[in-house]
């Protein structure tokens, strides 16, 4: 129940991350023709949708599509594994911490956190994450997704 009120208040805080602009009207890179509806508003996890990798699996509850490129996906690891080696992108990453214990590595240096842990990926930063516990590690990515 803690993770899922904790998936809950992520969510919305990623969907209205860049949501507005300072005056309150639209931004400019939302699609116009978009419609929101309840039901496209609104995505419960199930492990149907999940998508496997060989670390765990992942799940989008909002893909790069959805909302002019910001994405909010759960991944989910294997204790004493990592989704993919440190690496670099254009964009900026928020990684949050649900359960387990994280590595985060930044530019050569590391740091550890466990649950409501949050680390930042600057723009063009080297970084990656991995766990480094005995059980999953489950965590959100905040992306928007350069267009």
């Amino acid at each position: 129940m803690k993770t899922k009120l904790l998936l809950m208040c992520v969510a919305a805080a990623a969907l209205a991350y860049r949501g507005f602009a300072e005056d309150g009207a639209e931004p400019a890179d939302r699609a116009p023709d978009k419609k929101f509806t309840i039901d496209n508003c609104v995505n419960t996890f199930n492990m149907e949708g999940a998508i496997k990798t060989d670390a765990g699996y992942q799940y989008w509850f909002a893909d790069k599509d959805f909302l002019d490129g910001r994405t909010l996906k759960l991944s989910v690891v294997k204790p004493h594994q990592a989704t993919h080696a440190p690496h670099t992108h254009a964009e900026d990453e928020f990684f949050f911490i649900l359960e387990g214990e994280a590595e985060f590595h930044l530019n050569g240096q590391t740091k550890t956190g466990g649950p409501l842990t949050s680390f930042y990926c600057p723009p063009n930063s080297h970084h990656g994450l991995r766990n480094i516990g005995d059980t999953e590690m489950k965590y959100l990515v905040i992306k928007k997704y350069q267009r």
